[in-house]
């Protein structure tokens, strides 16, 4: 049986862990590994990509730096989360804003310290990017458009951070990045759907608030419609390997997404249709592994 005392630092730890969403940085580091060994550096061994110190501390310090801009995120979104996200919202609540802001400049400080061993460029670049964090989630987040592109950015520079170490300038990487920029556009349009209660409380000018439910959904049809012209270039014009069931996969479960797009009318439909697309992006994730199914045996 736990103590009181231990269950108190039990229930601390998983508040902390969901306020910086340990499973998504947690597949953000997978996801970075997967495409360094298959679209990065194809060519390196295997060995010298996964036991690489540099990139194991610009992965460690993407990870800081992405749990700081959470915290952040979530010290400003604090009253709009107990609107729309009430369960979680009480158990983000157990840690207190003091140690979470205490928490948010130790996680940028020591994702500054990581990047320092990589290189000057590297901490320019990380800082930046912490201050891009907290300019959207401070500013920009409350803007229709403006917000919702700064957001799916941020969300991709993480690889732009290991694009750049190993200065690979394949057309090919651009396609994909240029597909999982346009679901994550979705994503955070539909997210501002699954929002409007909160949003609409707490005076957010977000796209269906500014514009209404009916140009969005036009939009994420748009951007659906989009998200065609990549997935046919990887499917037919790239050599992907088996990761082309991943993009058949995809364009089955957008065209669902549509479909149940123009019926949603419902916080918990917006929430299903989310939920889809959080789904292609982590799918996504782990089909790199289908592009080469050699790979662990041949690079060793």
């Amino acid at each position: 049986m736990l103590s009181r005392r231990q269950k108190y630092i039990l229930l601390k730890f998983f508040s902390m862990f969901s306020v910086v969403r340990g499973y998504n940085i947690l597949v953000i580091v997978v996801a970075q590994y997967l495409t360094s060994i298959y679209i990065l550096a194809p060519e390196r061994p295997l060995g010298s990509v996964v036991f690489d110190l540099n990139l194991f501390m610009l992965v460690l310090a993407t990870g800081a730096t992405i749990a700081g801009g959470y915290i952040i995120n979530n010290f400003y979104d604090s009253e709009k989360d107990l609107i729309n996200r009430p369960i979680k919202s009480k158990l983000d609540r157990l840690v207190s804003q003091n140690t979470k802001l205490s928490f948010y400049f130790v996680l940028n400080f020591l994702a500054a310290i990581m990047a320092s061993y990589v290189s000057f460029r590297a901490v320019v670049f990380f800082s930046v990017y912490i201050f891009g964090i907290w300019f959207y989630s401070h500013k920009l987040k409350k803007m229709p458009f403006i917000g919702n592109l700064t957001s799916a950015v941020l969300t991709i520079t993480p690889f732009f951070a290991i694009f750049m170490y190993y200065k690979n300038f394949e057309s090919v990487i651009f396609v994909h990045a240029t597909f999982l920029f346009l679901i994550i556009s979705m994503r955070e349009l539909t997210k501002d759907l699954e929002n409007i209660k909160g949003d609409l409380a707490q005076n957010y000018q977000t796209i269906p608030i500014a514009y209404g439910e009916k140009v969005s959904k036009q939009m994420l049809t748009v951007l659906a419609l989009l998200t065609l012209v990549p997935a046919y270039l990887l499917l037919f014009h790239y050599a992907i390997g088996y990761m082309y069931l991943f993009f058949y996969l995809a364009i089955v479960l957008l065209v669902a997404f549509l479909i149940m797009l123009w019926r949603s009318q419902t916080k918990i439909q917006y929430l299903i249709l989310h939920n889809i697309l959080k789904f292609i992006i982590l799918a996504g994730v782990f089909s790199i592994l289908l592009i080469d199914v050699s790979v662990i045996l041949n690079r060793i």
